[in-house]
């Protein structure tokens, strides 16, 4: 079975082309939905609170994201911490989840900072979508009412469309130019060609 990523910049869309491949038939591993819901596990939240205090916390006593994001967002350092607590906990998780799949031909794991966490390695290939800057603004706009100055704050955070592409097999391009069907088309043959 060979494992796929598929990543690129927030409001890319990686969501939109991971549903095309579902289409096909191809399973796929969204690394980012899945970080949200172990964000909520009680021993995460545990974690969370001992590394940044109990500033983060909502009136209920967890965690309030929004909070937790605008302090690491700002902060590489903070970030890292954060990543160090959500990516061991999402590791595991696809672990057990490429295990209950290994019958497949390929399968997808789909994370916006497939690179930056170092979440590549043990990949076979890669697939990275790009977009332009304008039209991610407005979709982030659009999708999570992000102003363009939060968008900025996340962007930071990621490479680059050009340093992702140099280190993919594949590159999809989501411009509204370009149709999507024939790229992921052609991967997927690509793909079930190489096994």
């Amino acid at each position: 079975m060979l494992k796929v990523g598929i990543t690129g910049g927030v409001g890319s869309g990686k969501t939109l082309i991971c549903r095309v491949f579902e289409q096909l038939g191809i399973n796929v591993y969204y690394a980012d939905t899945v970080a949200t819901g172990i964000f909520y596990r009680q021993d995460i939240q545990h974690k969370l609170i001992l590394a940044f205090g109990t500033d983060v916390l909502d009136d209920s006593g967890t965690v309030n994201r929004k909070k937790l994001a605008s302090l690491v967002f700002t902060d590489k350092k903070l970030l890292d911490k954060l990543n160090g607590i959500i990516h061991p906990a999402v590791a595991e998780d696809t672990e057990r989840w490429t295990g209950a799949h290994s019958d497949s031909v390929y399968v997808l794991k789909e994370a916006a900072i497939l690179f930056e966490s170092g979440t590549f390695t043990g990949l076979d290939k890669i697939i990275t979508v790009c977009s332009p800057l304008e039209m991610r603004y407005d979709r982030m706009l659009k999708r999570e009412g992000w102003k363009r100055e939060e968008t900025e704050l996340r962007m930071k955070n990621q490479w680059t469309d050009e340093e992702k592409i140099k280190r993919s097999d594949f590159v999809i391009y989501n411009d509204e130019q370009q149709l999507i069907l024939p790229q992921v088309l052609a991967i997927h043959s690509n793909l079930l060609a190489i096994r």
